[in-house]
């Protein structure tokens, strides 16, 4: 018992970045999850929107249940339900199961975050304890789609859930272990809402790059998950070192925040406008969101909770703020890249068809990498097809895969280049949104009489 004592800060915090991690933890799974589940587009994205759906809409709920119950029970209660559905969710075999146990899996997350913060104030104080919980929270959301990548790569879909449970495991004795008593302070302030007004604008700007960004690597440019997530681990290491950053400059907390919403929104132009569909073309950008998303979403989190009691309800309402402002951000934005990609698919055929006929082939192979092209553009329409197949397929004489390779390779890259148009306004939008947030900041208070 006194080594579970020992780990039990630890624990509480990396329970917290898992349960934030799992808002955007699944993006890079989501083509395999599509393939293996054999279902749609619309509804694969579901397993993204019901988690923050779900976790925003119950955050403040279980916040007012944690202030009249004992926060170690609380705690206890949430972990084991999000160990349990996060089983499940590797176990399902069926799109509508994956989604019931996602929206179970953001309920105890909800009480998992909410008691954990109760538990992390008895264990480090006030200050310590608060901060622990809100720099876990930024860890975990800026690492998700990373560690989904990685995993899935490595194992499988699956694995991203399956790799929760035993830290989730691990956490549910130490929370039972923790002698906490229930925060019976009445409510004494009101909702802080200008920070958690610029927190749902951030999230909602934040799902083009956490989002939108792993798409286009993985379904645009057509890089493995391992690539991709190796490529958006710029976003993490840029938000963690934000705060020596901002700790070494000193601004004050309204500039600091106001100069990460700014980085963030350039940062969005430049993935909206790459030179090219070349890897290296993200990294600046990417480094602009995360080193934002490092001097916004914490900061933005402790004035919304500093000197608030009681303070699990205020962190219920930061919780919902940032996961209803996703949800938001994926209803903007995914229409727009969806309709963008298909008004992009006739100017990219007819670009494919001129190349075909300009290649120094054969009529006869030509007719048949056409006839091949045409079926893998039918069978993907509504995403980004791979052509390789075609190619492979394609019965061509030795003497004529030369000059097929380079045909393919030209293909490939009308198709980047139509990929990446398709996404520019989504990651212009995004911007928007984040202007939209820096506006929140800068205008000025209303003076009390």
């Amino acid at each position: 018992m006194a080594r579970v004592r020992r780990a039990a800060g630890p624990l509480f915090a990396v329970t917290v970045a898992l349960v934030l991690a799992d808002s955007a933890v699944v993006t890079l799974a989501l083509p395999d999850i599509l393939r293996h589940l054999h279902t749609t587009v619309g509804e694969v994205a579901w397993v993204l929107i019901a988690f923050n759906l779900v976790l925003g809409l119950g955050a403040v709920p279980t916040a007012v249940l944690a202030t009249r119950a004992r926060p170690r029970l609380i705690s206890a209660l949430g972990i084991a339900a999000f160990a349990g559905s996060s089983a499940w969710c590797a176990a399902a075999g069926s799109i509508d199961v994956l989604i019931a146990a996602r929206c179970v899996q953001a309920l105890g997350g909800a009480l998992a975050l909410v008691g954990c913060l109760e538990l992390l104030v008895a264990e480090y104080g006030e200050r310590r304890g608060v901060a622990t919980w809100v720099t876990a929270g930024v860890v975990g959301t800026a690492v998700g789609p990373f560690a989904g990548g990685v995993l899935t790569q490595a194992f499988s879909w699956q694995a991203i859930f399956v790799v929760q449970v035993p830290f989730a495991v691990l956490a549910v004795p130490a929370a039972l272990a923790v002698p906490a008593t229930p925060e019976t302070t009445p409510d004494r302030h009101r909702p802080a809402l200008r920070p958690n007004l610029t927190l749902a604008l951030l999230s909602a700007a934040l799902t083009a790059a956490l989002f939108l960004l792993v798409l286009l690597l993985v379904e645009g440019w057509r890089h493995s998950p391992g690539t991709a997530a190796l490529t958006v681990s710029v976003v993490p290491v840029a938000a963690l070192a934000a705060r020596p950053l901002a700790r070494l400059l000193r601004p004050p907390p309204e500039v600091e925040v106001a100069a990460g919403c700014f980085l963030i929104a350039g940062g969005l132009v430049g993935l909206a406008i790459p030179p090219s569909a070349h890897l290296a073309w993200t990294i600046a950008p990417q480094a602009l969101v995360g080193l934002g998303l490092g001097l916004t979403v914490d900061r933005l989190t402790s004035q919304a909770m500093e000197l608030r009691l009681p303070r699990v309800r205020h962190a219920g309402w930061t919780i919902g703020a940032r996961h209803v402002g996703v949800v938001v951000g994926l209803a903007i934005l995914t229409p727009v890249f969806t309709a963008d990609l298909q008004d992009a698919q006739v100017p990219a055929q007819e670009a494919i068809a001129s190349l075909v006929l300009d290649a120094p082939l054969q009529p006869q192979d030509k007719i048949a990498i056409a006839q091949a092209l045409g079926r893998e553009l039918s069978d993907e329409e509504g995403r980004v097809p791979d052509l390789h197949r075609a190619f492979e397929t394609a019965d061509l004489a030795p003497e004529e895969r030369p000059a097929a390779a380079r045909l393919e390779r030209a293909l490939d890259a009308q198709l980047e280049r139509a990929a990446t148009r398709a996404f520019r306004d989504s990651f212009l939008i995004g911007a928007g949104l984040a202007l939209l947030a820096l506006v929140t900041v800068v205008v000025p208070r209303r003076r009390r009489s």
